[in-house]
């Protein structure tokens, strides 16, 4: 079996893969404090409770973009499943994989995962929405590359702006309130933040299919990827599984 871990500023996503699905998955907040022995206390607790033999683990993927997280994860990885061969997924491999990767050393691994599960699965001319830490817009282009990134403060991410800058500005759970006209402070900020976020992501696809133009299949993943999309336009699709199944498919290249 495989383990694919995807290391991000704000939460570690990790799962099972046997063959054609998962076994198990999970995301626990990300700590750059932990020591790999802490980690590795959480991550043997959570196999034992979903009945996952360690042995039974014989690959290892990870990808972080946290980079003093790479050093405790490999020891602690190590450690906890000493057979198993373990990959990081950095430049050094993006010219085995099915697209092209300009500026190699510009662009996060997490991206780069997303943009392999969805050209495995849509082709080319597919965009990428991430709604992570940080707003990422990912578009392969024609010729099996990725074309740019488009970066831009994630939801929780702007809300904790919002709410550390200002004196009575609270901190409120990110969901579509009723009205776009707010009548009390919780539903005036998430107007703006929902609502004015779903035009940024409008904004942005029809500029980039402008730009190339070509009319893009648009993929949405992330942890708020189902807050937004069901309110834009052109997201065509949520895969919130993106990031681990394109290291999935990323260890078949290695």
């Amino acid at each position: 079996m495989l383990l694919a871990i995807d290391i991000g500023n704000t939460n570690i996503v990790f799962g099972i893969h046997n063959d054609e699905q998962w076994v198990n998955h999970w995301r626990i907040q990300t700590d750059q404090l932990k020591t790999a022995d802490e980690y590795e206390v959480i991550f043997r607790s959570l196999l034992t409770a979903g009945k996952i033999c360690r042995t039974d683990i014989s690959r290892i993927i990870l990808s972080s973009v946290v980079p003093s997280l790479v050093h405790p994860f490999r020891e602690m990885l190590t450690g906890l499943f000493d057979n198993a061969v373990i990959n990081l997924l950095d430049p050094d491999i993006y010219n085995r994989l099915p697209i092209k990767v300009l500026n190699p050393y510009e662009i996060g691994s997490d991206l780069v995962a997303n943009a392999t599960a969805a050209f495995q699965k849509y082709g080319n001319n597919t965009m990428v929405i991430d709604f992570g830490t940080a707003l990422t817009f990912t578009t392969i282009g024609q010729n099996s590359e990725i074309s740019g990134v488009a970066i831009a403060p994630g939801l929780h991410t702007a809300v904790g702006a919002l709410a550390g800058k200002t004196a009575q500005l609270p901190q409120i759970h990110i969901v579509p309130p009723p009205s776009v006209l707010g009548e009390n402070t919780i539903h005036a900020i998430q107007s703006g933040i929902i609502f004015g976020y779903t035009g940024l992501v409008d904004s942005m696809i029809e500029r980039t299919e402008k730009e190339l133009h070509v009319s893009l299949t648009v993929v949405a993943t992330g942890g708020l990827s189902s807050v937004i999309a069901p309110l834009t336009k052109n997201i065509k699709a949520c895969e919130p599984m993106l990031t681990l199944e394109g290291l999935v498919q990323i260890n078949t290249f290695i």
